[in-house]
């Protein structure tokens, strides 16, 4: 009716995923997990199956099957790759109808709080992690670097001079500064010794730098009797005991590279004994204040009330 005619366009969604890949690996460095995901995707509805011919329906049905064996939060992650490859072929004029994974409704997520190492666990974590390990957690949980912060620093980012970590945030696209404390001095110092490449941190057998370190990580969690501890959980632990110990949340915010202060807002409902510490420090501060209060009692068969003002604290 326009005058205009495009052609239908046939892709599989083997076909259309390589093209996708290649753009995440140019554009994303949590590549890998996309390509994780997008074998679950393939899995389901099939490597030969067109784009086309994935329906809403058929996306509910992928989201229930997988909400069978995973998280809520793990299905909403898979669920926005597909949605943002259906996106991109819709920019290349590979898909030439409206998104179907707009019309799929996500699993709700709510916000429990953030899990944090106690100096308990931490203890019992170093004493069962690999040696390599032992020096990224101890590094990691006085920065409060992202692991892939981490894996990426080079040698060049290091001023020794300022004890200063000049760090790039490729999520973020920014660079801050993070100060080098004792501890995290001691284990630059003790990598430097045996320096290799530019990178900060390697894998001594190939000298490459570390791309994944979650199995290794997953095994010391296991053998110290921890649960529900990530690579992340240093970064939320980092940021706790900052809090913790007094540093204001900007400050915070600033150190962990967060966008707005609301994101880093989290990290204050981790401690309940921080908060008791704050209440009772308003303690005494009332005591000479007047209460002025009813108070019933009886006369001649009936109920009356009398204004009573009663003091408290010293009286002169």
């Amino acid at each position: 009716m326009r005058g205009v005619y495009k052609r239908p366009v046939k892709i599989t969604l083997e076909e259309f995923g390589k093209r996708y890949m290649e753009h995440a690996k140019a554009n994303k460095r949590s590549w890998l997990r996309d390509e994780q995901m997008l074998e679950h995707l393939k899995e389901f509805f099939g490597s030969e199956r067109e784009l086309g011919e994935i329906t809403p329906a058929e996306i509910e049905v992928y989201k229930l099957h997988r909400h069978s064996s995973v998280s809520g939060s793990t299905v909403n992650r898979e669920l926005a790759l597909l949605k943002r490859m259906f996106n991109l072929a819709i920019t290349w004029d590979l898909y030439l109808d409206s998104n179907p994974v707009r019309k799929v409704r996500f699993f709700r997520e709510f916000n429990t709080g953030v899990r944090v190492l106690s100096p308990e666990e931490e203890e019992r974590l170093l004493q069962n992690a690999a040696p390599y390990i032992q020096d990224l957690v101890r590094f990691d949980l006085n920065t409060g670097l992202r692991i892939g912060e981490v894996f990426s620093l080079r040698w060049s980012q290091v001023d020794w001079e300022n004890r200063v970590l000049n760090v790039f945030a490729y999520k973020t696209g920014k660079t801050r500064d993070v100060p080098i404390n004792a501890q995290a001095l001691e284990v630059l110092q003790a990598w430097h010794l045996a320096k290799k490449n530019e990178f900060v941190f390697y894998n001594s057998e190939t000298g490459k730098p570390f791309v994944d370190l979650k199995a290794g990580f997953a095994l010391a969690c296991k053998k110290a009797g921890i649960s529900g501890v990530t690579w992340h959980t240093l970064r939320h632990t980092f940021a706790s005991r900052l809090l913790d110990r007094g540093a204001d949340i900007v400050t915070v915010k600033e150190l962990l590279g967060h966008s707005t202060v609301t994101v880093t807002m989290r990290y204050t409902h981790t401690n309940l004994a921080s908060k008791q510490a704050a209440v009772d420090k308003l303690n005494g501060a009332c005591d000479n204040f007047v209460t002025v209060g009813p108070r019933m009692h009886h006369s001649r068969g009936r109920l009356s009330q009398r204004r009573v003002v009663s003091y408290t604290g010293s009286s002169s």
